[in-house]
C-alpha cells in the first residue's frame, strides 16, 4: 500500500511517500481504509524524537493517530463491525510504527466508533483525538457542570473548539483565549473571547471577578500560571502539555482511546452538538506540508490529510 513513513527522527523533510508492506490484521483489529487523517501536534512532536521517553519507535514509523474510514474487514474476534461499515478512531498504541496517514491501517477494536453520519470524512478525521481530549477533560478531569465558569486556552484550536462546545452544552459559561482574528469564531461557538497577551489575568478577570471553576490549560508555561492564578475557591485545574500543573494542585492529562467516549463524541457530533472545523486539507503524498502547517500552530481547527 501507499504510505507516510519516516526512518529516523527529523523535520518534515524526513517524511517519504511510497509503498510499505499492508498491515497484518490481528483477532481484535479491524482493517480499515483510510479516507483521511487529522494532523496533531502530537505527530511532528514524535517524529522529532520529542516522545522518545514515553514510545519506542519501530522504524519505519507510520504517522497518524486520527482517523475517519470504511472497514475493509473485521478480525477474527471483532464482531463489532462488519465490511462496509463508516467508522473514525484514535488509533494509539504503546509504540510508534503503524499510524493511520496510509491507504490501509489495523485498528484495534478498543479504539474505534461508528462516524457520525452528518459529518464528512475530513470533519470526522479531526474528532477521534482533539474530542477525546476535549471530552475527558472536560467531563472527567474538570467535572464540567452547569453553572460553571469554564476558561479555556487555545479555544479557536482543534481541542480547544470542542473543549468549548462541550462545556456549553454541559450548561457552563465560558471564557476562552485566542487571538483576535478568532474572536467572531469563539462567539459563535458560544464562548466570550479574550486575547492573548500581557494582560490576561485583568481582562479574564474583568469578566469573571470571582474566578473561574475550571481552567483547561493546553499551552503551558506562564499560561498555565496564570491559569491557577484566576481559579476560585474551589476551581479545578487541568493541562495537556505542561506536568507542572501537578504542583499547582492540578491535574496533568494525556488522552486515552476510549470506544465508549468515542461513541458519544459521534452521538454529540449528529445531534449537532459538536461541529469540527477543518482549516485546510491536504493529499497524502503532501502530508509534509500538513505537518508544517500544523506547527505553525495558528490553526482554527483541524488540519487532515485524504485518502483517494
Amino acid at each position: 500500500m501507499k504510505a507516510i513513513s519516516y526512518r529516523s527522527y527529523g523535520g518534515p523533510e524526513v517524511l517519504e511517500y511510497g509503498e510499505v508492506r499492508d498491515p497484518k490484521v490481528g483477532p481484535d483489529s479491524v482493517l480499515v481504509k483510510v479516507r483521511a487523517a487529522a494532523v496533531n501536534p502530537v505527530d511532528w512532536k514524535c517524529r522529532e524524537g520529542h516522545l522518545d521517553a514515553l514510545l519506542e519507535p519501530v522504524f519505519p514509523v507510520i504517522p497518524g493517530w486520527d482517523v475517519a474510514g470504511v472497514v475493509e474487514r473485521p478480525g477474527a474476534a471483532a464482531p463489532e463491525f462488519s465490511a462496509g461499515d463508516e467508522v473514525i478512531g484514535y488509533v494509539r498504541e504503546d509504540f510508534l510504527s503503524r499510524g493511520t496517514f496510509a491507504e490501509y491501517v489495523a485498528a484495534p477494536v478498543r479504539t474505534l466508533a461508528r462516524k457520525p453520519r452528518n459529518l464528512s470524512f475530513e470533519e470526522a478525521a479531526g474528532l477521534p483525538l482533539a474530542g477525546l481530549t476535549a471530552y475527558q477533560v472536560i467531563t472527567k478531569a474538570l467535572g464540567v457542570k452547569q453553572g460553571d465558569v469554564v476558561l479555556v486556552h487555545a479555544a479557536a484550536g482543534g481541542v480547544g473548539s470542542l473543549a468549548v462546545q462541550i462545556a456549553r452544552h454541559l450548561g457552563a459559561r465560558v471564557i476562552g483565549t485566542a487571538s483576535e482574528h478568532n474572536h467572531d469564531y469563539l462567539r459563535e461557538l458560544g464562548a466570550e473571547p479574550v486575547r492573548y497577551g500581557d494582560g490576561l489575568v485583568d481582562r479574564v478577570r474583568g469578566l469573571a471577578p470571582d474566578g473561574v471553576d475550571a481552567a483547561f490549560d493546553t499551552v503551558g508555561g506562564d499560561t498555565l500560571k496564570a491559569s491557577a492564578e484566576l481559579l476560585g475557591p474551589r476551581g479545578r485545574l487541568a493541562s495537556i502539555t505542561d506536568n507542572e500543573v501537578v504542583g499547582l494542585g492540578g491535574q496533568y492529562c494525556f488522552v486515552r482511546p476510549d470506544a465508549a467516549d468515542l461513541t458519544r463524541l459521534s452521538e454529540l457530533a449528529e445531534q449537532g452538538v459538536v461541529t469540527v472545523h477543518v482549516d485546510e486539507a491536504f493529499p497524502l503524498e503532501r502530508a509534509a506540508d500538513a505537518h508544517r502547517r500544523s506547527a505553525e500552530g495558528r490553526t482554527r481547527g483541524k488540519v487532515v490529510v485524504t485518502v483517494e
